[in-house]
């Protein structure tokens, strides 16, 4: 499971490991938007209203975990891919990946506020972006991102995400085969 704040990293690296090892790859963005019925396009969609609100947030989530289970069911490796910033929708992954006799792997992607504000500006000048995020919702959601203290040192990896994507994927599989 790849998480973070807006714009850390997370879906260009879930989806480059997802391609590599030729897994599926479950976007909540994309699926939130399917959801919505707004066919994978940005939008203007302020902090916990319209589609982030906490009840659409928890649909969507439990899309994402209905996804991952069916993989799981078939004994297939998932790659998750969404912010994941509540204790509750992380454990809810461990006790997914436990029940399916899963190993569960946390990666925590981050880099700093500068280069997080400049990929948000890069984005939005994206016209096939699907993602929302942008500064004042980072704020916000900084505010209320719950560390993950509740991940063991074997299921968490902390990565900043400021190398190139080959070299991260060189990095995670190095780190994952610790």
């Amino acid at each position: 499971m790849f998480f973070g704040l807006i714009a850390s990293g997370k879906s260009t690296l879930a989806h480059a490991w997802a391609a590599r090892l030729g897994i599926p790859h479950f976007n909540s963005d994309r699926i939130r938007k399917d959801l919505a019925g707004e066919n994978g396009s940005s939008g203007r969609h302020p902090f916990r209203q319209g589609i982030y609100t906490v009840s659409f947030t928890e649909k969507t989530y439990a899309a994402l975990g209905e996804m991952a289970e069916k993989a799981l069911q078939q004994g297939d490796s998932v790659v998750l891919d969404a912010s994941y910033r509540q204790r509750a929708d992380r454990e809810y992954i461990r006790g997914l990946a436990k029940k399916h006799g899963a190993c569960a792997r946390f990666i925590l992607c981050s880099c700093p506020e500068p280069e997080l504000k400049r990929r948000m500006e890069e984005r939005a000048r994206d016209p096939e972006a699907i993602s929302d995020g942008r500064w004042e919702i980072y704020l916000q959601q900084k505010k209320v991102f719950e560390p993950p203290d509740e991940l063991t040192p074997e299921e968490l990896i902390s990565l900043p995400t400021m190398d190139s994507v080959d070299l991260l994927l060189d990095k995670l599989s190095t780190l994952l085969a610790e």
